[in-house]
């Protein structure tokens, strides 16, 4: 008996080793079940609440930021380019090929919240509104030549090729908001909300005082904006709103009454039109001062408005079909331009 016990212990030890080996690979089986079961139950998840409940619109249980990532390639890229264009397409990035804007600023600096806030220059709906006439080429145009637009004016820059990835991409997002939003499209107030001009003009002081209280916080006292901390030179964290790096003098942004519109139901950043905190004088002022400061300056201005009774009362280049200085055309006061024209031409001026 003695002689067989080293035996005994030996084999008595392999049995423990093959019971512990299979428990492991048993506990192991367990796992990947149970881990299996939990990434149906995701699935089904997602089944549920995409192929499901047809009611309720993909912007209700979702993000924007979100239900892009589970869009096409193209859509991804439009949105990119949309929220962060100048780590894209900006004067800065390491392709020198695909430097197409001038300045520093984002589709999203105007465009807000990816093109989805109301009143915030919404880019939902924008779509079906093409070919749309434009009296600053007084012709029917094209969504990518009124991308390019922006792109040469806003933005600063060259135009996009019209058949490029990038162009195709923005359009793709564009045109998938309309998706987003669904039956909701509709509460998207697009383009700016009016206000009640002031029958004056511009006062700078006073524009310069609410500007240092209310705006300097983000764009800074000299109105440079903030660069970010990683990158300087291609990305801000706020845009500058005048100088070197920010939008040209052809740019809508430009006249004082698109500004003032925008700035009072959209300044401070993170308000809407339902908290907007400025009153139309005070909009109207910063806007005034806000455009006063050294910009970009676009060649052939004089181009613009073929038919200068379109041209925006607040267009501060000219010619124009009446004999108000320039000076009233970028400062104001504007509501008697505004009766010249419908005195002169029946035409209802209210920008």
């Amino acid at each position: 008996m003695s002689d067989n016990q080293p035996h005994f212990k030996e084999v008595l030890g392999q049995i423990s080793r093959l019971i512990a080996v299979t428990t492991t690979v048993l506990l192991l089986v367990i796992v990947l079940i149970f881990v299996g079961i939990l990434a149906t139950d995701h699935v089904q998840e997602w089944d549920n609440l995409y192929l499901n409940a047809p009611e309720v619109t993909l912007r209700q249980k979702l993000t924007l930021e979100n239900a892009v990532e589970y869009q096409s390639d193209e859509i991804k890229y439009g949105y990119e380019l949309i929220t962060n264009t100048d780590q894209l397409i900006g004067m800065s990035v390491d392709d020198s090929s695909m430097r197409y804007t001038g300045n520093v600023l984002r589709c999203s600096s105007c465009h807000l919240q990816g093109g989805t806030q109301s009143y915030g220059i919404a880019l939902v709906g924008v779509t079906g509104r093409f070919p749309q006439f434009r009296g600053r080429e007084n012709k029917e145009g094209t969504l990518s030549e009124r991308i390019n637009g922006c792109m040469t004016r806003s933005m600063n820059g060259i135009p996009l090729p019209e058949d490029g990835d990038e162009m195709k991409a923005m359009l793709s997002y564009i045109s998938w908001l309309d998706d987003f939003f669904g039956e909701d499209a509709s509460s998207i107030s697009p383009g700016l909300k009016p206000i009640e001009l002031p029958n004056r003009a511009v006062d700078l002081v006073r524009g310069e005082t609410l500007f240092n209280k209310q705006c300097t916080v983000c764009h800074q006292s000299n109105g440079l904006g903030v660069a970010s901390s990683d990158n300087s030179a291609a990305s801000y964290i706020y845009p500058p709103l005048w100088g070197k790096l920010s939008y040209n003098n052809g740019a809508g942004m430009h006249r004082v009454i698109t500004a003032a519109q925008f700035i009072k139901f959209n300044m401070p950043f993170g308000i809407t039109h339902e908290s907007a905190v400025l009153s139309d004088e005070d909009a109207y002022d910063v806007a005034g001062y806000m455009n006063s400061h050294e910009r970009p300056q676009r060649a052939n201005l004089d181009l613009d408005f073929p038919d200068r009774k379109r041209k925006p009362m607040s267009t501060p280049y000219g010619p124009y079909a009446d004999d108000f200085s320039i000076e009233q055309h970028k400062y104001g006061p504007y509501l008697p331009i505004a009766e010249y024209y419908k005195q002169a031409y029946q035409m209802t001026k209210k920008k």
